[in-house]
């Protein structure tokens, strides 16, 4: 299985996710404070909606990361070479607590600054956590 990940970071994360669930007829897989997730099968997307700070971005939604969202640690490393050899720049995380989810992940960044993620989710976590990205520009990544 993998999917597409759109993450978003909204203004109004109630209004986002009674928005969304209406949009793809589903409800949100996971929700903590400030954030929420919606695992859509058709189209096969993982949605992914970040609160930002009150203020910081005006009533207007704005992209925040890019994935694909792969089934195993596998998928990732092979993502990783394939990357590589691609002559894209690679930065590799394993074990790392983002997202509410312990996950393996790959970064590239696009021609536009656009940061994509190749990931597994291998857990559950407690914390919204951050990756340690380097050049990615959204809020999780504390970067």
């Amino acid at each position: 299985m993998s999917r597409v990940q759109l993450a978003l970071r909204v203004a109004d994360l109630e209004g986002s996710i009674a928005f969304y669930s209406k949009l793809f007829n589903t409800e949100p897989a996971k929700r903590r404070d400030g954030y929420a997730n919606f695992a859509v099968t058709e189209p096969p997307l993982k949605l992914v909606l970040i609160e930002g700070a009150a203020g910081a971005a005006g009533e207007e939604t704005r992209l925040d990361h890019l994935g694909v969202e792969v089934a195993s640690t596998e998928e990732v490393d092979a993502a990783t070479e394939r990357l590589k050899e691609a002559g894209l720049v690679t930065f590799a995380e394993n074990d790392t607590s983002c997202c509410y989810a312990l996950q393996d992940k790959v970064w590239v960044t696009g021609p536009g600054k656009e940061p994509w993620e190749v990931y597994v989710v291998k857990a559950d976590a407690d914390t919204l956590g951050k990756s340690a990205a380097a050049g990615c520009t959204c809020g999780t990544c504390g970067t």
